[in-house]
Order: C-alpha cells, then structure tokens, then sequence
C-alpha cells in the first residue's frame, strides 16, 4: 500500500455518467466500460463462490484477460453517496436485496498494464478488504488485505514502479459492505 498523496495520476473514472438512483435500485448487469478500463465481477476462467454474504473468486484467469459480469442481479449496482455517485458489487444475496449492496466482487481489467492504482472506499465499517492484482498473463502479482476500512482513499504501487498490473478483483467482508469511487490510474511514471 502506498500514500495516496503521494501519486499523480492522468486518468480519473468517477462514475458520474452511471444512471443511479438515490436509493439502493440501480442495477449494472453488464460489463462497464469506461475510458482504460471495464469492470465486472471476475474474469474468464474463474468462478463465484459465496463465503456467508460475500463474493469468493476462485480460479486463474484465461487469456486473454476478459472481464464477465455475474449474471442478473450480481454483477454490479450504483447509487449515490453525499452527492457522489459509486459502483459497488452485488453478493450472494442477489439484487434487490439489501444485503447483497456492496458484498459482491469487483474486477478491473485496464487497457495497459499499471505501475500503482488508487481508488476511493465509501461505507467502510471497519471490515477488511482483499485486493488480488493480476498480470495480462492471468497469473497472479499479489494478495493484499487491508482494513479496518474507512471512508478514505486506497493505493497502490509496484516495486520501482514495475508497469504489470494488468487488472484486480476487490473482495471484501465488510459489514455494511463497500462502494468504490475515483479510480486514478497512467501515473506520470508510466506516461514516461
């Protein structure tokens, strides 16, 4: 983990275009495709388990890396947190249940490999998070689980700023469960 503070990054995907309500019924059953990036619920290759009312992925990814959505009413949802809007994963309980808002798996698959990463949490309770990040090969770079969450930002960099990161799937067994804003990433090292 790094110091958000201290990264610079040129992309921003804030989800400020996502159609979302101001309750909890906005359904993302689809891939989401943004400028470098889209996002699912885990890769081709791997499959869904559920661990209590979280998301668990299992399996390595195929290559080509491809991002699958979660099939109806657990892939993703939207919604709008203190005039933001956020993405977040349905779990096991399925959409439009409660309990299913933010429990699920998020996978992000960029259009070039990365060097650092940094995202924002809302609705940390004080749960934990998983991030496994994954090279286009499908193998794995890393595990990494932090927390107690917070309502803050979250980043992440390669050692020597190492330009392999090629996607991640975000986990987490929060109690509230999680959403994500302001993904940055192309930091300037990598613009070169």
């Amino acid at each position: 983990m790094a110091d958000p503070e201290s990264l610079v990054f040129s992309k921003l995907i804030d989800f400020e275009d996502v159609l979302a309500s101001l309750g909890l019924r906005s359904l993302l059953d689809e891939i989401l495709v943004r400028d470098g990036a889209t996002f699912g619920e885990r890769f081709a290759g791997q499959s869904r388990l559920a661990d209590g009312d979280f998301d668990m992925i299992t399996g390595k990814p195929q290559i080509p890396l491809t991002v699958l959505d979660g099939g109806e009413g657990q892939t993703l949802g939207a919604m709008h947190v203190r005039g933001s809007i956020v993405i977040h994963g349905q779990g096991p309980r399925v959409y439009p249940k409660v309990e299913a808002v933010g429990e699920g798996a998020i996978a992000v698959l960029f259009e070039r490999d990365q060097p650092a990463l940094a995202f924002d949490i809302a609705g940390g309770e004080l749960g934990y998070a998983k991030i496994q990040f994954i090279r286009r090969d499908g193998s794995e770079i890393d595990t990494v689980t932090f927390g107690p969450l917070a309502e803050r930002s979250y980043a992440f960099t390669r050692k020597l700023m190492q330009p392999d990161i090629a996607g991640f799937i975000l986990l987490n067994t929060d109690p509230q469960g999680i959403s994500v804003d302001n993904l940055r990433f192309e930091s300037f090292d990598l613009m070169g």
